[in-house]
């Protein structure tokens, strides 16, 4: 029972290690596996991105994911799990379970697995004192066994939580155990675990890199672009993710020296060049930061109305920097009988036969003069297609009075046709900015 739920989740091998070419090496890798903790993912609740944070930051320093495994957060089926991921890897990285619940095991089975007892820090409960603001006497058992760090090894600090990360260093092998939750996970690994793996294992730091991030172009037809248009500078690492129809690729050198950094620029440049119309950031902004800052370098403001997209696009760009500077507002509606009210068109402003196109037209002239925004954005109802699918129309209103239309065709089902629906949405702004 315990093997066949360990093979149900087992064995997605790396997912950033098959779009990695082998750069030149400067030392031996070091070996690692990941075992994912979490009934819920294995449910199909949530996705597990941990897999990916992990092989796409520790991948530059030269740490080579040789596998990764998703379990539940029963002791046994971890117990499994961490049998054979210490067999294959000198490292193994365990993510989830170290919380205050009842399901949270990782802390027990890894000091059962080890052979490496527990004690309480002095220092990790004297935080959560801090941050509970009670005294540790008072402090429920749940919470106070966070405190509890291997005494052979060390823990991982954490910024945003109570529950340190663990390290369990056995004679030939380490044990490293991260909290769950990305925004705790995420910066410890940055921040506490790559030092340490530096010290421990003699990685080198990271070196430059260069990302680039990419609309409206599918990830083999970049892929095939830069092999035919892009040479590539020796000995860089080259890594893609795909998310939410946006493509990143990210360059990464071996080390961070002024030449590399050179062959990065030039690199930067060329791709600019061959592929410079679907590239909306070079680094880490976003396709919503990049659509507001092009907005706001024009002096233009921005309001939206939805139907269509269930207030999706204006989700987006609220989440942005620099939101309160550009947008002056935006309405969500189910359908246009309940929009019309809201943008204060009455029976007599709407004809009766207006749909599609003409519909998302006159919403976009109502909210304009509803909000004296520079641009106004209205996204109609879905509706279904002739040839097949479904799609939305879109009007898009010009402080000269002039108005664009767009029909925008929604693919794939649920919470990815929304993604995608968005960031096309995005992306005609964005071309309408160039």
């Amino acid at each position: 029972m315990v093997m066949a739920r360990l093979w149900a989740g087992f064995f997605a091998l790396c997912p950033l290690a098959a779009a990695v070419q082998p750069a030149a090496k400067t030392g031996p890798d070091v070996d690692y596996m990941i075992v994912v903790t979490g009934g819920e993912l294995l449910a199909g609740q949530y996705a597990d991105g941990h897999t990916h944070f992990l092989t796409r930051t520790l991948r530059p320093l030269g740490l080579h994911c040789v596998g990764s495994m998703t379990v539940d957060d029963r002791c046994e089926d971890m117990t499994t799990a961490l049998r054979f991921a210490s067999e294959k890897a000198p490292l193994v990285i365990v993510t989830g379970g170290l919380g205050p619940t009842d399901n949270d095991v990782t802390r027990e089975t890894l000091e059962a697995f080890t052979g490496i007892a527990l004690r309480e820090d002095p220092d990790v409960l004297g935080a959560m004192e801090r941050r509970f603001n009670t005294p540790r006497d008072e402090l429920r058992a749940n919470l106070r066994k966070q405190a509890r760090v291997p005494t052979a090894g060390r823990y991982l600090k954490n910024a945003n939580g109570t529950a340190v990360g663990l390290v369990f260093e056995m004679k030939n092998r380490t044990v490293v155990a991260l909290p769950g939750p990305p925004r705790e996970l995420e910066p410890m690994v940055r921040d506490e675990l790559i030092p340490y793996l530096a010290r421990r294992f003699g990685t080198h730091p990271p070196g430059c890199s260069l990302t680039v991030r990419f609309v409206g172009m599918g990830q083999s037809a970049i892929d095939q672009a830069l092999d035919e248009r892009v040479t590539l500078p020796p000995g860089v690492i080259l890594g893609s993710r795909f998310e939410g129809a946006r493509v990143d690729f990210t360059f990464a050198m071996p080390h961070d020296t002024p030449e590399e950094r050179a062959q990065l620029e030039v690199l930067k440049e060329k791709i600019a060049q061959h592929l410079g119309e679907n590239i909306y950031a070079f680094g880490d902004a976003s396709l919503e930061e990049a659509v507001l800052k092009g907005l706001e370098a024009r002096g233009l403001t921005l309001a939206i109305a939805e139907i269509g997209s269930d207030g999706a696009l204006a989700t987006g760009l609220n989440g942005a920097s620099r939101a309160s500077a550009v947008i002056l507002g935006a309405f969500s509606a189910p359908t246009t009988a309940r929009m019309r009210p809201l943008l204060g068109l009455s029976d007599t402003d709407w004809p009766g036969d207006a749909s599609g196109e003409e519909g998302a037209r006159i919403l976009a002239e109502a909210l304009a003069r509803k909000t004296g925004a520079g641009w106004a954005v209205a996204v109609g109802t879905l509706a279904n297609e002739p040839a097949g699918g479904r799609a939305v129309p879109v009007a898009l209103r010009f402080p000269d009075g002039r108005m664009a239309m767009e029909r925008i065709g929604l693919r794939g089902t649920g919470e990815s046709a929304r993604a995608s629906l968005v960031t096309q949405l995005l992306d005609l702004l964005r071309r309408r900015l160039r």
